[in-house]
């Protein structure tokens, strides 16, 4: 009987040395190489405010619905070009998304860089959107009975804002537009000199 729990302990000890080897072999190994990858020519790290609205984008589950990720295929080439590991230098975790119930990401600061159509598009998707299945992230804003001085009033179009007041912006709705507007690729061609 000892004997058999011997071989018990020795068939859980050598288990757990090669999970252990393998764990470290394809999932620190590769991080390590990749975080020593240099980030894309041209590409910046993000500011404090633009920081704040990625733990938006984050909290919000965003990254469920939306990839940051060009795949290197014909019908991606609408976002943009595809991603290279230098892209992701400054983002921890990186943001990939691997479900795209809506359009990518990883350029729409370049392809969409209205921060009105941003903030629009947040309190209401599809008055911008027909047909979007978006959800509507109203608390990002506020609704006054009249703007303040220095209130960033968006323009909501008629019949999708507040029967009463206007709709204005606050720290979080800048601060996710902010990240939304800094999401732009930078051309390859830098790198390259094409």
């Amino acid at each position: 009987m000892n004997r058999g729990m011997n071989n018990v302990w020795s068939l859980v000890l050598v288990s757990a040395i090669i999970y252990g080897a393998l764990a470290i072999l394809m999932g620190v190994v590769p991080g390590m190489v990749l975080s020593r990858t240099p980030p894309t020519v041209g590409s910046q790290p993000y500011t404090a405010q633009e920081e704040r609205g990625r733990d938006i984008y984050v909290s919000e589950g965003c990254e469920y619905c939306h990839t940051q990720n060009v795949r290197p295929l014909k019908q991606d080439e609408v976002f943009g070009r595809p991603s290279t590991a230098g892209d992701y230098a400054y983002d921890t975790p990186e943001l990939l998304g691997d479900h795209r119930n809506g359009p990518d990401l990883t350029n729409i600061g370049g392809r969409q860089p209205s921060k009105i159509w941003q903030y629009i598009h947040l309190w209401e998707p599809r008055s911008v959107v027909h047909g979007s299945i978006m959800p509507r992230y109203t608390w990002l804003f506020a609704v006054k009975p009249k703007a303040d001085p220095g209130d960033e009033v968006v323009p909501i179009p008629s019949g999708f804002g507040p029967t009463k007041g206007v709709v204005v912006t606050t720290t979080q709705s800048r601060d996710l537009v902010s990240y939304l507007e800094s999401l732009k690729q930078v051309s390859l061609t830098k790198r390259t000199g094409k």
